[in-house]
C-alpha cells in the first residue's frame, strides 16, 4: 500500500463550492467535467486507501488475536461453601 500523501485539493475545492452554492441560497452546483473527472479520480484513491489501511489493520489484528490454543492465561477460582457459618 502506497504511504505518498493525497493530493486532496480537488476535494477542498469542491466543499468549497458547496459552501459558496448554499450561501447564496442555489440549488444545484455545476462544474466543469474535466473538474468533476479529477474529483472522481480524486475520491476514488482516497477511498482505495482507506480501504487498504481498514483491511491491513484487521489483518495486523488478526494475526495477534490470541487463539484458543496458544493462551495459557486460564485462571483458577477456589470456592469453599460453608453453609454461611461465617457470614
Amino acid at each position: 500500500m502506497s504511504s505518498e500523501p493525497i493530493n486532496t485539493t480537488a476535494i477542498q475545492q469542491f466543499l468549497k463550492l458547496v459552501e459558496t452554492t448554499e450561501k447564496t441560497n442555489s440549488r444545484e452546483v455545476k462544474m466543469p467535467l474535466q473538474t468533476a473527472k479529477t474529483l472522481a479520480t480524486t475520491l476514488g484513491i482516497a477511498m482505495t486507501r482507506i480501504a487498504g489501511n481498514y483491511e491491513d489493520l484487521i489483518r495486523k489484528q488478526a494475526s495477534t488475536a490470541p487463539t484458543s490454543t496458544n493462551t495459557s492465561t486460564d485462571e483458577v477460582i477456589k470456592v469453599e461453601l460453608d453453609g454461611g457459618n461465617n457470614w
